[in-house]
């Protein structure tokens, strides 16, 4: 499994693993290291959204706009993109807030997520699809991906809509993220450790 849309471009030792049965484009692009597959008993839900009705967070953005669902015990979120989506600003919403312990910056979370290209709506890497959650430390991810966890307590589902400059500035070619592109992330978050 991995966090392909996490590693950072600043740091190309941050990235990823995958297991024998599952892999995403971070598997051919950003070396393997600090990112796991969690071992922990949890697990992501695979199964759609039904009836997502109304979303918990619609964003209007620079352009196009964005409105997501949180993911619940038994389904996947939903995240609807009205293409092109920008951001000139990097954006948290808690969708959900949890009871646990507050995350630190330096952390090493699991977490369930979803990746989505703001420019074209096309999910580009999906923990709940493999359906298992994924292990890594905040200080090795993208500064967005970061922003939405850092400071969130264990138990939140989040998402955030980030910039380029904190996502891939540079792009990352084997996911289809462009230079400029900006990304939406649903994140669920299991546990937590400083």
């Amino acid at each position: 499994m991995t966090l392909a849309g996490c590693g950072s471009d600043a740091d190309d030792s941050a990235a990823s693993t995958s297991s024998p049965t599952s892999a995403s484009w971070a598997d051919e692009v950003l070396p393997s290291s600090n990112t796991e597959t969690a071992t922990a008993a949890a697990t992501c839900p695979t199964a759609a959204p039904q009836n997502a009705g109304t979303p918990e967070w619609t964003l209007p953005g620079t352009t196009g706009s964005v409105a997501v669902t949180g993911s619940t015990d038994t389904s996947a979120p939903d995240v609807k993109v009205e293409a092109p989506f920008s951001v000139t600003e990097t954006q948290v919403q808690t969708l959900q807030p949890g009871d646990g312990p507050v995350v630190a910056d330096t952390a090493a979370v699991t977490v369930c997520y979803m990746g989505v290209n703001g420019r074209d709506g096309s999910v580009f890497d999906n923990s709940y699809e493999r359906g298992e959650p994924v292990e890594f430390p905040l200080d090795g991810v993208v500064p967005g991906f970061q922003k939405a966890i850092a400071g969130q307590k264990v138990g939140s589902t989040v998402a955030v809509a980030m910039t380029s400059a904190d996502g891939y500035p540079e792009g990352q070619p084997a996911a289809g993220i462009e230079p400029g592109d900006s990304l939406v992330f649903a994140i669920k978050i299991l546990d937590a450790s400083n």
